[in-house]
């Protein structure tokens, strides 16, 4: 099962507040135009920061893998 990068970023925005975002449409693909916001107290990301933050966990990851092999 393929990791859902999206809500992994997600859940980087608006730290402890639990489920401040959902989804318009349960029946369209999970992306950044069909995010709702659950909180009013909660700040949307831009879909920018969702992307930089989606390439961050990513590369961290790789990080972690090349360090890994690399056997340090």
């Amino acid at each position: 099962m393929a990791k859902d990068y999206l809500q992994l970023a997600l859940g980087k925005f608006n730290v402890g507040k639990h489920q401040w975002y959902g989804w318009k449409d349960l029946n369209t693909p999970m992306n950044y135009s069909n995010i709702k916001l659950n909180d009013d107290t909660a700040t949307m990301p831009t879909e920018a920061e969702v992307n930089a933050k989606i390439q961050e966990i990513k590369d961290a990851e790789q990080a972690a893998i090349d360090k890994k092999a690399s056997g340090k």
